[in-house]
């Protein structure tokens, strides 16, 4: 019931009311409606005055949207006030080689990010949700978005609620309401029950919320809200109104470029008075200088080449079923210090499944297999023969395949079903012990039955068996213990064993069954069954998707601490996280109405112990997810549900279920699970880490060869000598010859031990001290190199044009040599592989190259102040280049005997940081 774009603003009719906690009668009345429905001419005047039945949505960004988007970077507002700069010094060339790294930068990142919306979209359902509503007294089927407050709607088995109703009447109705609650089960309905106005919707059993799905049963309910009034409508609308939070990339970025714009004042300023005060250097060579030296400083290949890294590492996590909706997602996965994740649907399968059995002879069975397709064995948990009776087993599973209105059914070679998750469940545990219900019925033809009523708390099942009747009861244990023979020592012993598969998070159901000695019709209404026998208990448990407790393991392997936020019961709640390995012990639940509203401090107090958050509403997530931001965490939220969509929009980073998750949580989401697993969060830290590291390499080669581009200018214009290299030549170093090696720089590969150690800390600097002392190494190392040959060529009387074109090719060579050295901030450039990035070496030969075809033509001659030079400079200029590369090894060697026993850093934050 999603609209691509909003609808105009209505009147706000009817005013909000706490329909849950009024009888029916009450509400048709205020509704001005009756049990019959409305009128067409009714209905046709409320759709005009409310607004069609329609959630307020943004339509997907455009083209254009989508590329200026990308030059929202404080990196790119630097760039762009150099080329202001260019063009008010006349210096169009400088200006148009910038617009084109802006044009390059759009592009690229532009083309991922439309490509990734396009995926999201095609996620989408587009399945039109119709509606059975009583007009003038008939029924009509009609498009969802037509209904309007009054309307009188049928709800049936496998249906969504098309708007939000208060139920008239309920015959056996339960509701999945799992996209709005977190509740794993169906909840049962009751249209007599009323409760108090501040029941959440998790507890308002007469009313049905728009979205959910009806599990089984029947009912009518009249609708009390639509569109942007439903309980999904005002969550979408707080979604639009809250602020996302920025990926750790963005924040870095932010201050990278703060860095860098007050180191180029700084020093433009410095040398600049120097020249003037020193060498009555003239205003206008000054402004010269001042662009020459923010072209030498500013990385102005750096965001195309973080655009890029962003973009092949999305492309490596969509390979992994990871769709990347925003580029600086990539790297907040690698970044997130924790990972605040929905239960049902995101760490379970959303398909409630038979876990454990006890049977009527005292034995118990394991059942493995996950979710609704009958794949499993069923193994007694003891090996001893005289307490494992297989026909006590048949029996159960007899009853289970009997007793059942559920439909399991394989076609084109794959699954289905149809019907309430728990009888599907039970078909599934029949068909894993080789009970097949259409087999069972042609020996045993159904010929009557009781459905389950909340009030009964079982339901049964009469079969004809020869002249006979053979009768099959499921239901609450104590319930059908009433109905079978005596057994005073038996009952303990069940009741023990209910008790304790529920302490494990198991919804315990008995199974009994017996034969009356007569045949029975299908006209007669049958009484209660007595004097049955005890066929045994089923635990049912929403069980984990398969790899999950392994990736929550990898999780905390990598530092990242992984919390259950889910709107289930506690008691469910701690057993699956303690299966996961989240929690382990009851102090680490904290349960929803713990959490008072408004009580920002409580909350902050449970984010140091609380690993289980139970029975919490949408708007206790969203407070959850901002106390972690608050407490120093980069906060990555899973979910799939429209409960989880505020958490989702407010997190660092939100990653949503593709498959079975809602439009509103994909539409909020950052990141779209297209497998709905787990475990690919997994992966997608892992790429995220490796993407941030090679956009740290490309940091390191730009920067230092800005920095020794900076040294050896500035040093230049300090003590007198002409600049030693022109603007524009200094942006040919920094966009082409560099470009063509930045960009291959960022398409290496992960090493393996990416998860080998914590998280970077929230409050870590691109800058850090590792990056500043390879940084100021290196570039020293260029600048002074530069320098000094700068001057020896002048001392010997070579032309300054010469000397420029000289000084040219050993920065090329510089830059080739540090390409090698950048692949890894510790390890030897030795022992990189080449092979595990084979582009590199084509990026090296490409920025060679084309300098080299620049020497040769003509028009890049004029341009660039180029010209060829002989081979023994060449071999010169070659072996000071090399020099480097000796360098750089020596310090890799020196950081590693420093840290060679490096002790393992905290996860963070760290208490009290």
């Amino acid at each position: 019931m999603t609209a691509k774009v909003a609808p105009a603003a209505r009147t706000a009719w009817p005013e909000e009311r706490h329909w849950h906690a009024l009888p029916a009668s009450e509400v048709l009345r205020l509704l001005d409606a009756s049990s019959t429905g409305l009128g067409r001419a009714e209905a046709a005047t409320r759709l005009e005055r409310c607004g069609p039945n329609v959630l307020p949505t943004k339509p997907p960004p455009g083209v254009l949207e989508i590329g200026l988007r990308q030059l929202k970077s404080p990196l790119i507002y630097v760039l762009l006030a150099a080329a202001m700069a260019a063009i008010a010094l006349g210096d169009l060339g400088d200006a148009g080689f910038i617009g084109l790294v802006l044009l390059i930068n759009s592009g690229v990142g532009g083309w991922q990010e439309w490509h990734a919306e396009q995926q999201s979209q095609g996620l989408q359902k587009l399945l039109l949700i119709r509606a059975t509503v009583l007009r003038d007294g008939e029924a009509v089927e009609l498009d969802s978005a037509e209904l309007v407050p009054g309307d009188v709607v049928a709800l049936e088995s496998g249906r969504r609620v098309p708007a939000d109703l208060r139920l008239l009447d309920a015959h056996s109705m339960e509701i999945e309401e799992a996209l709005l609650t977190g509740e794993s089960l169906a909840v049962l309905k009751d249209a007599a029950w009323t409760g108090g106005a501040d029941a959440g919707p998790a507890d308002c059993r007469n009313m049905a919320f728009a979205g959910t799905t009806i599990a089984h049963g029947r009912a009518h309910g009249v609708a009390v809200a639509t569109g942007a009034r439903t309980a999904v409508g005002r969550l979408a609308i707080s979604i639009a109104a809250a602020g996302a939070g920025k990926p750790p990339l963005v924040e870095r970025m932010e201050r990278f470029s703060r860095v860098i714009a007050v180191a180029v004042l700084s020093a433009a300023v410095f040398i600049g008075a120097v020249a003037v005060l020193v060498h009555d250097a003239s205003i206008g060579m000054m402004f010269m200088f001042g662009v020459a030296l923010a072209v030498s400083a500013i990385p102005e290949g750096l965001p195309v080449a973080i655009t890029i890294a962003l973009a092949i590492a999305a492309r490596r996590m969509a390979a992994r079923g990871a769709i990347v909706r925003r580029l600086p997602a990539v790297e907040g996965l690698g970044s997130c210090t924790l990972v605040a994740s929905d239960k049902t649907g995101t760490l379970t399968c959303n398909e409630l499944t038979a876990r454990e059995l006890f049977l009527s002879d005292g034995s118990r069975h394991s059942v493995t297999g996950a979710g609704y397709e009958p794949v499993g064995e069923i193994e007694p948990l003891t090996r001893e023969p005289a307490l494992v009776e297989p026909p006590a087993l048949r029996d159960l599973l007899e009853v289970a395949a009997a007793c059942n209105e559920g439909d399991l059914y394989r076609r084109d070679g794959a699954w289905g079903w149809r019907g309430d998750p728990t009888d599907i469940a039970l078909l599934a545990l029949a068909g894993k012990g080789g009970v097949d219900r259409e087999t069972l019925l042609v020996s045993r033809p159904v010929v009557n039955g009781i459905p389950f009523e909340p009030e009964h708390r079982f339901a049964c099942s009469w079969h004809t068996d020869g002249g006979q009747t053979w009768v099959a009861v499921k239901g609450a244990p104590e319930r059908v213990l009433e109905m079978c023979r005596p057994a005073p020592d038996r009952y303990e012993a069940v009741h023990a064993a209910a008790v304790d598969m529920a302490s494990r998070g198991n919804r315990v159901l008995a199974l009994a069954s017996g034969i009356v000695a007569r045949a029975m019709s299908p006209g007669e209404t049958p009484e209660e069954p007595r004097d049955l026998e005890f066929a045994g208990l089923v635990g049912l448990i929403d069980p984990l998707r398969p790899g999950v407790s392994a990736a929550v393991r990898r999780c905390d392997d990598a530092g990242i601490r992984v919390i259950m936020v889910t709107g289930d019961h506690p008691v469910t709640a701690l057993a699956i996280a303690r299966e996961i390995g989240i929690a382990s012990r009851e102090t680490e639940v904290v349960h929803g109405a713990d959490l008072r509203a408004g009580d920002d401090e409580l909350i902050q107090r449970s984010i140091e112990t609380g690993r289980v958050y139970a029975r919490v509403t949408p708007d206790q997530k969203l407070s959850i997810v901002k106390a972690a931001q608050r407490a120093g965490h980069f906060v990555a939220v899973t979910g799939d549900g429209v409960n989880d969509a505020p958490a989702l929009r407010h997190a660092n980073i939100g990653v949503a279920m593709g498959r079975g998750g809602t439009d509103v949580a994909r539409d909020a989401s950052d990141v779209v699970l297209s497998d709905d697993n787990f475990t690919t969060i997994v992966a997608g830290v892992e790429e995220g880490r490796i993407a941030y590291q090679n956009i740290r390499n490309v940091i390191y080669l730009l920067v230092a060869a800005g920095a020794a581009e900076v040294l050896t200018v500035g040093l230049a214009v300090i003590i007198g000598l002409p600049l030693p290299l022109l603007p524009v030549q200094l942006l040919w170093l920094n966009l082409v010859t560099n470009g063509f090696q930045d960009v291959t720089l960022v398409c290496e590969q992960g090493r393996g031990d990416e998860l080998e150690s914590p998280p970077r800390s929230p409050r870590e600097r691109v800058f850090n001290r590792l990056m500043i002392e390879r940084i100021a190494l290196g570039g020293l190392w260029m600048g002074l190199l530069g320098f000094a040959a700068y001057v020896l060529m002048l001392a010997m009387e070579v032309p300054v044009p010469d000397a420029r074109n000289a000084l040219m090719v050993l920065m090329v060579l510089l830059q080739n040599v540090d390409t090698f050295n950048a692949r890894s901030e510790t390890v030897s450039a030795f022992r990189m592989p080449l092979r595990h990035n084979p582009l590199l070496v084509l990026g090296v030969a490409a920025a060679l190259l084309s300098h080299v075809a620049a020497m040769h033509i003509p028009l890049m001659q004029r341009v660039l102040s180029v010209s060829p030079i002989g081979a023994r400079e060449w071999l010169v200029l070659g072996g000071a280049a090399l020099s480097l590369l000796v360098v750089m090894e020596v310090q890799k060697a020196v950081w590693q005997w420093r840290n060679r026993s490096p002790a393992r850093r905290p996860a963070w934050p760290v208490s009290g940081a």
